[in-house]
């Protein structure tokens, strides 16, 4: 990955955290990491824990940030969340995947930040 997409995807990350916390959330982890991949945030939401998939898109030219959220992803996101779940021995808790989709303009201006609660609706 390029410099300039790490940066973009961290400052979209960023900008999802700041979000979040402003609806109430308490950002748990970023950035948690195994080998087979990364969850970019983990909140608290009351009793629910959520695992957050952050996408972020500059102009429309790769598509929409929700459009970025593809089945192999989604199965991916699943079972990281799984993962994380048995690695800290985390039983019988309400948890769900959401999508934070941040969108600038071609100029970099911030257009939206949008929260999508249970992004992965039946998994």
């Amino acid at each position: 990955m390029s410099n300039a997409r790490r940066k973009l995807g961290q400052w979209g990350e960023n900008v999802a955290a700041h979000h979040l916390t402003a609806e109430g959330y308490e950002i748990v982890a970023r950035n948690w990491r195994t080998g087979r991949g990364e969850i970019d945030l983990i909140a608290q939401a009351g009793a629910t824990l959520v695992f957050v998939e952050v996408k972020t898109r500059r102009g429309r030219g790769m598509g929409t940030p929700e459009e970025a959220l593809t089945p192999a992803k989604a199965k991916k996101l699943f079972q990281l969340a799984q993962t994380y779940l048995y690695e800290n021995e985390i039983d019988d808790v309400a948890w769900r995947i959401d999508l934070v989709a941040v969108e600038l303009d071609n100029a970099g201006k911030l257009l939206r930040c949008e929260h999508i609660p249970n992004a992965l609706p039946g998994w």
